[in-house]
């Protein structure tokens, strides 16, 4: 995933030019901070929690009324990754959405004592409850843009845990979706494979459970809107899984986009499909969350 978010950065770099900006640097001590200044925090507690921080972005003249979020979620099967890799992607949406706020989280991650499912969606909600206090001074509208794992987790979020539909859409970048897809539950080399997410359990030993946890099971006419992205050479998710999460979206008429890219893994993509990406999740946030 660090390879794809690098491409990412060269390629926005190329595609814009950057406007020189001096990044403020003050985090003033009591939160008062002024809606006329833009700030930059770092490792901001959400939770009680070590791993419970994130680093947030808040742009000058924000209103609680229109200053849309984005919420970056990392991926790391759950139990690995950082904030950190999503660094370049933070710099870029700052370009690109000058007007909006962001939101980069590290979230308290697996272990097999004690599994990332309910946590992390726990965390989550942490996460979005904390931004939405006065002194941030910004809207309840969200689009969250999740890698792997944190697809995962972004979906599951926007389709199950969001019951006021705060999260307007959704990116899902190499997500995994439904665990009851036959490429994961007859595959014997994924048998323990949700072992970080909810314990040391088999599909065929709690196949509700694995349900549970599957996005594409979870899709209502009230699910975000969704742009997916998946390349058909990935060892870690089924090419299957990409149609079995839009099919449901189609069939219950909840506006989507999904790519497929011929040859590509999960991670580390091409030029030109690394492009591609940009400009249509771009087009994507243009059209629905701008």
């Amino acid at each position: 995933m660090k390879n794809l978010t690098l491409i990412f950065a060269i390629t926005i770099v190329a595609l814009i030019t950057f406007t020189s900006c001096k990044k403020d640097k003050e985090n003033i001590a009591d939160g008062n901070y002024k809606i006329e200044q833009a700030y930059s925090l770092s490792n901001i507690s959400y939770g009680s929690d070590n791993q419970q921080k994130m680093d947030i972005y808040l742009p000058k003249n924000r209103n609680s009324s229109s200053t849309k979020v984005f919420v970056l979620v990392h991926g790391g099967g759950w139990n690995a990754g950082d904030k950190s890799d999503f660094i370049s992607f933070v710099d870029n949406l700052k370009t690109l959405y000058p007007n909006h706020a962001i939101i980069n989280l590290n979230y308290r991650l697996a272990t097999l004592v004690s599994p990332g499912y309910p946590k992390q969606i726990n965390d989550i909600k942490a996460a979005l409850e904390h931004i939405k206090l006065p002194k941030y001074n910004v809207s309840n509208q969200f689009f969250m843009i999740g890698g792997s794992a944190g697809a995962h987790l972004s979906l599951m979020y926007g389709y199950k845990y969001d019951p006021t539909s705060e999260v307007k859409g959704i990116c899902n970048w190499v997500g995994p979706v439904d665990f009851t897809d036959p490429a994961y539950t007859e595959d014997p080399v994924f048998e323990y494979g949700l072992s970080y997410l909810v314990g040391p359990y088999t599909y065929t030993q709690n196949p509700s459970l694995h349900a549970e946890v599957s996005p594409a099971l979870a899709v209502s006419s009230t699910s975000p809107k969704t742009i997916s992205f998946y390349g058909d050479n990935d060892n870690l998710i089924p090419s299957s899984q990409m149609n079995r999460l839009h099919n449901e979206l189609d069939a219950k008429g909840v506006y989507n986009e999904r790519s497929m890219y011929p040859g590509e893994g999960h991670g580390g993509w091409n030029q030109a499909n690394s492009t591609d990406f940009v400009l249509k999740l771009a087009n994507f946030i243009n059209q629905h969350f701008n």
